[in-house]
């Protein structure tokens, strides 16, 4: 097949009522959450449980074997589980790419290739924070039907993915009027279509989702998981990703009306939206003060580990490392940094029962919200 001849990538959809009633739904939430009181308590565990639940969620479209649960222990608590160690690294990468998802929406657009490859050498990388940046692959793949073994799809060539993918990328930081969540929804779809590795490519697009959301102002301060809307709706969202005809990217797939899957993608949004209102406004009814200014200051590890300030008002480093899997010594010495940042002090100086609290400024943090 011959290469693209064009440069710019142009997508074939419609906003129906349907979809322009998604939207108009998800922007009412979005600003409703921004007037309710989001506090540390909610934040620690909230978006600790919206990070889990992507993990999980994500990887168990893509047959990841471990329950919620035994993520939960493989993340918090490095827990081995024989006979699951390529499910457990699956989980690792995952959450180490969410992280770096975070890192790179708080760093700021425009979108680069780079990252893309970033994020795809984490979800490959077995856990490990220093994954290399992978490259597209350099041969034909097939999407083929678990049973049967026939072929659903057929991506295109090797040699035409270089120049597909830098198209995707133009297109996305395109400054237009096309809403964010579409242009989201599109670029999952786009990259699906690419399939620019023979591995992770649904992870990876769910991952670019994610960040092109935050990027354009729809993180929700990380609080929900589309993740969790997919695999509840799997067949769902398995349907809306194909196309008719889509069995070839040359033979209908590259041009097809992708209506479809734009109105679910938006649907999508617009319940996880809706949810962590729900949960927001519980916390509202309960007189919570909105401390989201404050905790904007922290990375992070420091806000995962106000969760665990929640349940006790002092922790030694082992306590804290086992929060990240950390070795005693590198636990020791995050400790002592976050001493010399302000925002731990220690104590209890003792070398054999250290122990560390938050310093005054943010332990309010973690008092329910209340100053």
């Amino acid at each position: 097949m011959a290469a693209p001849k064009s440069t710019e990538f142009s997508p074939n959809f419609v906003i129906t009522p349907a979809i322009a009633n998604a939207l108009m739904h998800i922007e009412a939430v979005k600003q409703s959450i921004q007037g309710l009181p989001i506090t540390p308590r909610v934040l620690a565990n909230l978006r600790e449980t919206a990070r889990l639940f992507s993990t999980h969620y994500s990887t168990m479209i893509e047959g990841n074997r471990l329950t919620q649960e035994q993520v939960a222990q493989v993340i918090a608590d490095g827990q081995h589980f024989p006979g699951r160690e390529r499910d457990q690294d699956e989980v690792k990468g995952y959450y180490a790419a969410l992280d770096e998802v975070e890192r790179l929406a708080k760093q700021g657009g425009p979108l680069t290739e780079s990252a893309v490859r970033r994020l795809h050498g984490l979800v490959m990388s077995v856990g490990k924070a220093r994954a290399r940046a992978t490259p597209y692959r350099d041969g034909q793949n097939v999407i083929r039907d678990s049973r049967s073994r026939g072929i659903v799809y057929m991506p295109p060539e090797a040699k035409n993915v270089p120049a597909l993918m830098s198209q995707l990328v133009h297109w996305i930081n395109q400054k237009d009027e096309l809403p964010v969540p579409i242009k989201a929804a599109i670029a999952h779809y786009q990259f699906a279509t690419i399939h620019p590795y023979y591995d992770g490519n649904g992870r990876t697009a769910r991952l670019l989702t994610t960040l092109i959301l935050h990027l354009g102002g729809y993180g929700l301060k990380g609080l929900y998981a589309l993740e969790e809307y997919y695999a509840r709706n799997l067949q769902d969202y398995y349907e809306a990703l194909t196309i008719e005809p889509s069995h070839n990217y040359y033979m209908g797939r590259a041009a097809a009306d992708i209506t479809k899957w734009v109105l679910y993608f938006v649907a999508g949004m617009a319940a996880s939206f809706q949810k962590v209102e729900t949960q927001a406004r519980g916390e509202a009814e309960k007189g919570g003060v909105d401390q989201s200014k404050a905790l904007r200051n922290l990375n992070a590890r420091q806000r995962k580990v106000l969760g665990l300030f929640t349940q006790s008002r002092e922790l030694t480093s082992k306590e804290i490392g086992n929060l990240f899997n950390f070795k005693p010594r590198t636990a020791a010495d995050l400790c002592q940094r976050w001493v010399e940042d302000g925002f731990l002090e220690m104590s209890n100086a003792s070398r054999k029962s250290r122990r560390y609290r938050l310093t005054a400024a943010y332990e309010a943090l973690v008092m329910d919200g209340h100053p």
